[in-house]
């Protein structure tokens, strides 16, 4: 991404909690209905105190999301979402995620400051009463806050969503949303009279992504779905430029006053213009010449539509925020923080601090690779293990000295990249 998002937790499939590892997977139809039980909570707190609160929960009809592997992770994230059966404490269902609030944990402000942060989770509709657990993890993959909540099917206050969704078009179908990948495009900064060129950004967006591998070969696993967003204002709102506009999601440049970084702070405005709409990933365009962008696993893309560098970074977003890919890049002379501590094993799966390197891509280097791989010698080795990467110099190692993660010029993931976005898209479907 355009700044650094501190992404917490450890690469790993994690062992299934309230489940023997003799249990047999749980049958969908088993637990769930075919729709979607929506969470809303906020994530507060500042650098010495963390704490997770329910917001609101609500149902719709349809579940665009997976219905088998329902108990695995195929990335950790910095959070995990596990729904547990109340009667029997069986795990039936388990997702995963980042949020912007772990970034903003690392800032000065939160030293000094207390904030809250708007987060929304889409899981299956459980057919029994079950107990929601929600836990965010620190830079060690240890708990840092969690809170526990009963839904019941038969609870009142469960609102049942049944808004007329937006107007929307598929710019790319596959299959019916319960067998592909549906991911939702959003309009930020467009204006009614504004939505043809929406639709013409997000077909251009779509293009970008089906033309690099893997998502090439399989476009077949993905749908794309353009949804009308309209905002009061054309554009986004620019901090530094004291230039504030009303648009449809509040995004702003400036977020944690880094100039190119683009989020926005109100996530269930984003749900709700999706309510009715089949979707498990979102990419929300920005309809502004700034440069800049952002993405957040399971969260979101955001990205600058009417810049000259689109295409490129639109891709390098949606690496983050669907694959889980980590940034390449880094600073010379740079000192190691606490984004990846060297004595832990990063959880995205394009970098390692060596502390588990078995569980990366160490499967794909040829037996006479030199670790480290000198960056002299990257076309001897168009796979490595090359360090730099993760904001850091040193300690932190990438796949391959160049990629679309480290740069905005280089054509392809790299081969590490190409693996991992692989493996998850089989995972999905």
């Amino acid at each position: 991404m355009i700044h650094k998002i501190t992404l917490l937790a450890a690469a790993i499939t994690m062992a299934t909690p309230g489940a023997s590892a003799a249990s047999e997977a749980p049958a969908f139809r088993e637990y769930f209905s075919d729709s979607t039980l929506r969470l809303d909570y906020q994530f507060g707190g500042d650098a010495k105190t963390q704490h997770v609160m329910l917001s609101r929960q609500s149902k719709s009809a349809g579940w665009a999301g997976r219905h088998s592997r329902l108990t695995e992770l195929p990335l950790t994230g910095n959070g995990t979402v596990t729904l547990t059966d109340a009667a029997t404490g069986d795990t039936i269902y388990r997702t995963s995620f980042s949020s912007l609030f772990h970034e903003w944990l690392s800032t000065d402000e939160a030293q000094t400051t207390q904030r809250a942060m708007e987060n929304t989770f889409l899981v299956p509709l459980p057919r029994v009463e079950a107990d929601v657990h929600i836990e965010l993890l620190d830079s060690r993959h240890r708990p840092m806050a969690a809170m526990t909540h009963r839904y019941r099917p038969d609870d009142e206050l469960v609102a049942t969503d049944k808004r007329t969704p937006n107007p929307h078009r598929y710019l790319h179908r596959s299959s019916d949303p319960a067998n592909a990948i549906d991911v939702a495009i959003l309009a930020e900064g467009y204006t009614a009279a504004e939505m043809d060129s929406f639709y013409s950004h997000a077909a251009v967006a779509v293009e970008s992504i089906l033309a690099h591998e893997p998502f090439k070969s399989l476009a077949d696993r993905f749908n794309f779905i353009a949804v009308a967003s309209p905002s009061d204002d054309t554009g986004v709102s620019v901090p530094r430029l004291d230039d504030w506009r009303s648009t449809a999601f509040g995004s702003h440049f400036s977020t944690f006053y880094s100039d190119r970084y683009l989020t926005t702070p109100s996530l269930f405005r984003v749900h709700d213009a999706l309510r009715g709409i089949p979707y498990e990933h979102i990419i929300i365009l920005a309809n502004t010449e700034e440069y800049g962008g952002g993405g957040i696993y399971n969260s979101y893309t955001l990205t600058a539509a009417r810049h000259p560098l689109f295409r490129p970074v639109v891709v390098h977003e949606f690496g983050h925020s669907f694959g889980g890919l980590a940034d390449e890049y880094f600073y010379e002379n740079d000192v190691m923080t606490d984004t990846y501590p060297t004595d832990v094993e990063p959880w995205e799966p394009n970098i390692t601090t060596m502390r588990d390197f078995a569980s990366k891509w160490k499967h794909l280097l040829p037996a006479e690779t030199p670790i480290p791989t000198p960056t002299a010698d990257a076309a001897k080795y168009p796979v490595g293990v090359y360090e730099g990467g993760g904001y850091s110099f040193k300690g932190v190692y990438r796949p391959a000295d160049e990629c679309r993660m480290r740069n905005n010029t280089y054509p392809s993931f790299c081969p590490g990249c190409n693996d991992a976005l692989i493996k998850l898209i089989n995972f999905y479907r």
